[in-house]
């Protein structure tokens, strides 16, 4: 990577820390204070610690992700809330656990001789039991911190802004540098609030007040320079219209958001960017006016959204999706940007000739003695379960990868066939061979520009990106895309290049 897209990446930093700071303070101290007095009930009602503490570990055995994605279908809307929602109930059980199994654990006779001067049970609960288990809370808050620390990058999935945003990105488009920005970040940050908390706690053994002073000015400081920059962004910003550009998760999606951002900026917007969406994630957000505009496909939508299964001509598609979008959700179809991304079976060249497969029926008839791989939302999708009913397909193995992952998966032999992008540069690069459809199963997939119904009523917005339509062909997305998979570029860079070679609004 050269120093231009290094730049390119760390111009992300200050704002991306300061969105995970964020989430992680807040998180960390709603989680304490949401803890401590659950605590002192359990304490004071031993009968219910143990179940509490079970409920506390359910929720802990639920993977980080799974626990945010649950978030966003429970609170109905996407970004900081069901994030921090997450983050929260993640964050309690190290603090539940060291506050009860410290408490209980003080010395019974220093119990006893705190009844005897007469002290109540809340008097010994405060300032008996707590003050006596503090390193063991201590240690529990320790732990939380650094849980949530770490649990916060996942946060980018369901439309929350964090360090996350570099590894989701970084990952999908094979940028080693916007990884370990990623991580090194979420690892700094993990380290400094250890070392603040340890040192709240050396103060509070101590009973030294000035090092308690000092560990309170230098957590207060800290999150105060972090949080900055996104301060500092948002009230440099405060009195221009505001559009947020939602993206799924492959690198496609991270040009076409880049692109939209730049037409947007140069009609006067001020542009946010919610990227590493899932498919059903982004569709929500967009139909609760929670993001204004994101590019689909009309395959996706007839197949996941309307559930239909039979295969139509391209114009078909687009008239009846166009219609119930705008019947059943009030979302605007704009329009057709002029290419198409579909899904195809693609394996190698050499692989394909040895075993004399050239469409999905010779694929069917071989099946059993092969692997295939998908991206990870392929193998629930109705235009898998079609085309494996439709061709009686029976693989031995179906194994899910991330989606850059899977070309050199089908390239290195580790599986015999991969879900491929019809515009994936890495197809002729990996050598690769698309499968013909002989029965039609797979839908068009058009790629469609599609506006909340609020975004739709604004005529500026609407003037902006009407010149997309129908001016990106094929191979051009195709090239888009291999210049971030393959030469390392930027997406946002790519996106503002393609954007800037089309058409722009009249006057």
């Amino acid at each position: 990577m050269n120093a231009e897209q290094l730049s390119n990446q760390l111009a992300h930093f200050p704002v991306y820390f300061a969105h995970h700071v964020l989430l992680t303070v807040a998180a960390l101290l709603l989680g304490i204070v949401f803890s401590l007095p659950l605590a002192g009930w359990a304490i004071r009602r031993p009968a219910f610690a143990a179940p509490m503490l079970g409920i506390a570990s359910v929720v802990q055995t639920i993977p980080g992700l799974a626990l945010l994605a649950l978030m966003v279908p429970l609170l109905g809307r996407i970004g900081v809330v069901p994030a921090l929602l997450a983050l929260v109930l993640y964050s309690m059980l190290p603090v539940l656990r060291n506050a009860v199994t410290g408490a209980l654990g003080v010395d019974p006779d220093v119990i006893e001789a705190a009844r005897g001067i007469g002290m109540t049970d809340s008097q010994i609960l405060l300032r008996v039991r707590f003050p006596l288990a503090t390193p063991v809370i201590v240690a529990g808050i320790r732990t939380a911190a650094v849980w949530t620390v770490g649990m916060a990058t996942l946060s980018t999935p369901v439309g929350a802004t964090s360090l996350g945003n570099y590894i989701f990105s970084g990952l999908q488009t094979q940028n080693t540098v916007a990884i370990l920005l990623g991580c090194s970040g979420a690892a700094v940050l993990a380290i400094v609030l250890d070392g603040l908390i340890r040192l709240a706690e050396l103060s509070a053994l101590r009973r030294d007040a000035r090092l308690a002073a000092l560990s309170l000015t230098l957590f207060v400081a800290g999150v105060a320079l972090a949080l900055a920059p996104l301060v500092a962004e948002t009230l440099s910003h405060a009195n221009r219209p505001r559009v947020v550009v939602g993206a799924k998760t492959f690198t496609e999606q991270y040009i076409l958001a880049a692109l939209i951002a730049d037409r947007l900026e140069a009609a006067g917007f001020e542009v946010g960017i919610r990227d590493g969406l899932g498919s059903t994630v982004i569709f929500d957000a967009l139909r609760n006016d929670e993001i204004d505009v994101y590019v689909d496909y009309s395959g996706t939508i007839w197949a996941n959204h309307l559930g239909r299964t039979e295969t139509r001509p391209s114009d078909v598609v687009l008239d009846e999706i166009r219609g119930w979008l705008r019947r059943e959700h009030g979302i605007v179809t704009l329009g057709a940007l002029g290419f198409e991304n579909a899904y195809a079976i693609a394996m190698t060249r050499e692989r394909a000739a040895e075993l004399s497969i050239e469409t999905l029926s010779d694929l069917a008839a071989r099946s059993p003695e092969l692997s295939i791989g998908g991206d990870y939302e392929f193998f629930a999708r109705p235009e898998w379960l079609a085309v494996r009913g439709r061709y009686a397909m029976q693989f031995r193995e179906e194994r899910s990868f991330d989606s850059t992952l899977m070309y050199a998966a089908v390239s290195q032999g580790h599986v015999d066939a991969i879900s491929a992008f019809s515009t994936d540069g890495r197809i002729p690069a990996y050598g690769l061979v698309v499968l013909d459809d002989p029965l039609s199963v797979l839908p068009p997939y058009d790629a469609v520009l599609l506006l909340s119904a609020s975004a739709a009523r604004r005529p500026s917005l609407v003037a902006a990106l009407e010149p997309l339509l129908g001016q990106i062909d094929d191979e051009t997305m195709r090239e888009a895309n291999r210049s971030v998979d393959l030469d390392g570029r930027s997406p946002a860079v790519i996106g503002r290049s393609l954007s800037r070679r089309l058409p722009s609004p009249g006057p």
